[in-house]
């Protein structure tokens, strides 16, 4: 069933219409950067964005950051949230369910192309990052400079990077279990990704909130952009460490709580 489920997402146009849709925003802002050899100063605007024009190896993580506060968890709330409910406005969600898979492994199906949507979205607007900026910027073959003003080298930039998209994802992967349960709710696949993203905002909101100081370290925004402390020297490990433990509690509470109410509710459609 994981296999089905698989070969149904990644045959669908839809779904890399929307992976092209977010790549278009960081190949633009590359392109403009390119022309008119502007950037913000360091400390504004996505994080690496600045120090992309003297180092093209440095734009996979412009690009992640770029997409990362909003369009990034849109896709992601969209495509999870159109896991269960999807199939029960297009009335095949009982046809599933009389195979002898049971729920629970179409449950677990779902989960598992949720996941694989989420980890090749991130790879592909990380390596159109790095195709662009090995194009558009110049690269430096002795390495580059980490945010604490260092020398890296070449070998570490990759495999920093490399963790970078593993944390992103691990990030995502606490949107798409916000997006499943609400999926698991309704049967409007639209009203599960609002759902995720009132969520997401609400607590992108907060954050910035002195009221909300006493629980800011539990909103699921929280650690979102703890990747770019694998960029100092040395990494900060405390924040990435936090974010990953914070997002594993919300995938296990979110994705218990989708499998009690999918397990026990009425399918009608």
């Amino acid at each position: 069933m994981i296999a089905v489920e698989l070969r149904k997402l990644f045959r669908r146009p839809r779904t890399w219409v929307t992976i092209g849709m977010l790549n278009a925003l960081p190949v633009l802002v590359a392109v403009l950067l390119a022309v008119t050899d502007l950037a913000p100063r360091p400390g504004e605007g996505p994080v690496f964005l600045s120090a992309v024009l003297t180092n093209g190896t440095l734009y996979p993580l412009a690009a992640l950051a770029i997409v990362l506060p909003l369009f990034l968890p849109i896709a992601v709330s969209v495509v999870a949230g159109e896991a269960i409910a999807g199939e029960a406005q297009a009335g095949t969600l009982r046809y599933l369910l009389a195979r002898p898979a049971g729920r629970t492994r179409l449950l677990v199906a779902k989960l598992v192309s949720v996941i694989a949507f989420v980890l090749v979205t991130v790879v592909v607007v990380a390596a159109v990052g790095y195709v662009v900026g090995q194009l558009l910027f110049d690269v430096q073959p002795i390495g580059g400079t980490t945010l604490s003003g260092t020398t890296i080298t070449p070998e570490q930039i990759a495999w920093r990077t490399v963790l970078a998209i593993g944390y992103i994802t691990v990030s995502m992967l606490g949107v798409a279990a916000f997006a499943l349960f609400f999926s698991t709710l309704t049967d409007s696949p639209l009203a599960a990704a609002l759902g995720a993203l009132a969520v997401l905002i609400a607590s992108s909101l907060l954050f910035t909130l002195d009221a909300a100081s006493s629980f800011a370290p539990y909103l699921p925004t929280r650690y979102w952009l703890a990747f770019v402390d694998l960029f100092r020297e040395p990494v900060l490990w405390r924040d990435i460490v936090r974010g990953i433990g914070l997002q594993a509690v919300y995938v296990v509470v979110l994705v218990s709580a989708a499998w009690a109410n999918f397990t026990t509710k009425d399918i009608t459609s």
